[in-house]
Order: C-alpha cells, then structure tokens, then sequence
C-alpha cells in the first residue's frame, strides 16, 4: 500500500481536508492531555506554511486523505516526527506504521541516524505503540509552566538493511 503514500508537493491544495484529519485524528486528545494539542491553535494556512519548512507525507486510499506524517531534519543526525495522524475510520490498519516507515526511509536517504518524536506522557497506548515500531524512552520533558513531566521523547536507530 505504499503507493498510496505521496509526499506532500507545490502542487498540493488540500489543506482544508488535512487540517479536518489532523483535528480528527487528534480529538481523542481532548480532555486527556494538559497542556492541550498544538494542533488545536493550527490552521489550515499554518499547516501550509509547516509543509514549506518541514517534508510532509499524506496517506491516501480512492484519493481521500486518511493519514500525514511531517518530518523536520535535526542536523546532524535526527529526523524529527510531527503530527503522525491517522483517520479515526482507518485507525488499527498499519497506515501509521507504513508513513513512519516512509520517515525510516527519508531518514536513511538523507544519511540520518535516528527519528526521534515527542508524545504526552498520559498517552500511554502512543507510548506502546511507538515502542512496537521500535521507539525507545529517550527522555522526558515538561511544557513552559508546568512543573511535571507533560511529554516523553522517543528515538529510534534508522534501519539500514
């Protein structure tokens, strides 16, 4: 199904449809983390202005957009992994796993080591999920005024085979 994986181009004009599937994707989030997502204060112009700095992947099946995937290069060596989304209605089908292996082979191509990402520390079930994929507990972090640990950072060795 990789074929259904396309990165995100110039040519590219659905960020209305993007920005619906990341808030979507997100949702379940609401409530649960503190401090809130960051993809609640985006926009759809934000989201195009993040896909001009960062390589940006959509996932799509009879050309509706079901996941993205962004990566932002961390030089010298980190491929960092942003808004990882996946339609509510496609979840469980190993979409997540085929666009985080699209980042495995940016990384590779453009000779990085390590992938590395952040997830809320109440998310325990992203936390196993990215661990099935290879993550490890790297780290943990707070957001600005908090005085406990609101995120884990994950990294994981690029393969090379």
């Amino acid at each position: 199904m990789d074929e259904d994986i396309v990165a995100i181009g110039l040519s590219f004009d659905r960020w209305e449809e993007l920005f619906e599937l990341i808030l979507g994707s997100f949702s379940y989030m609401n409530g649960i983390i503190d401090p809130p997502s960051s993809a609640l204060s985006m926009t759809p112009q934000s989201l195009r202005e993040k896909a001009r700095q960062e390589i940006g992947f959509v996932a799509r099946e009879d050309d509706e957009l079901i996941g993205c995937i962004f990566c932002r290069p961390e030089p010298p060596s980190c491929l960092y992994i942003g808004k990882l989304a996946v339609a509510p209605s496609h979840q469980n089908r190993g979409i997540g796993t085929r666009l985080m292996g699209r980042a495995d082979d940016l990384a590779r191509s453009i000779g990085y080591r390590q992938l590395r990402l952040e997830t809320r520390i109440e998310l325990t079930d992203n936390h196993r999920r990215f661990r099935s994929m290879g993550f490890e507990l790297f780290s943990e972090g707070r957001h600005r005024g908090f005085d406990r640990t609101t995120f884990i950072e994950m990294r994981k060795r690029v393969s090379w085979d």
